[in-house]
């Protein structure tokens, strides 16, 4: 009977280390399958991750590649082709400014020497002039803008109609400015003829003034 009982002690002495192993191996089976998982898991994301950022790559390559030839673009609207500066208009609105400006000065002077009009229309005329030549400074402060490089962007066909446009005001200015000096000449001559007849008149029947 003891030797019996002292078997069974032995044998389930010796099972309790075989069950404990087989926990053990138990749960490192089932540790690597976690693992195996988690590798899965893992490398999926950053399969989406890689994915992901190829196309955030692409979309940033593009941008900048459309921000560059965007950019060319308006820097290329900057310059002044030879096209334009050698545009026939350009001559002629510097030539017509130098005229407002001398034959507004010669005017003035004209108009003040010729004794036929008095302080107040002198005075109101020689605003006309300064009107006139600040209008035309203005101008070719503009034509300058338009044909000198780095100042604006436009095309050569935006920049050629702003030329035609600062023209066309300068032509305006001259025709005007000649009217003006044409009548007030003319008024000049008359004033001065009425003039002249009164005195006759007074002379002829010695009325004193």
């Amino acid at each position: 009977m003891k030797k019996l009982m002292l078997f069974f002690l032995l044998g389930a002495a010796s099972l309790a280390p075989c069950n404990a192993q087989t926990q053990e191996v138990t749960q490192l089976i089932l540790n690597l399958e976690k693992l195996r998982e988690l590798r899965k898991i893992l490398k999926e994301l950053k399969k989406g991750y890689d994915i992901l950022f190829e196309g955030y790559t692409k979309i940033r390559d593009l941008s900048r590649g459309n921000f560059k030839l965007h950019e060319a673009f308006l820097d290329g609207l900057l310059q002044v082709s030879p096209g334009v500066k050698s545009y026939g208009r350009i001559a002629d609105i510097v030539k017509m400014q130098l005229e407002i400006l001398n034959e507004c000065r010669t005017a003035r002077a004209g108009l003040a020497a010729s004794g036929s009009f008095t302080t107040k229309e002198l005075d109101y005329l020689a605003q006309v002039y300064s009107d006139l030549i600040a209008g035309s400074i203005k101008n070719l402060d503009a034509l300058t803008n338009v044909i000198t490089a780095k100042k604006l962007r436009a095309s050569d066909d935006e920049r050629l109609a702003m030329i035609d446009q600062i023209h066309s005001e300068m032509s305006e200015k001259l025709v005007f400015l000649r009217h003006v000096n044409s009548n007030n000449s003319l008024l000049a001559a008359q004033r001065k003829d009425e003039r002249a007849s009164i005195e006759t008149t007074e002379t002829i029947y010695d009325i004193k003034p």
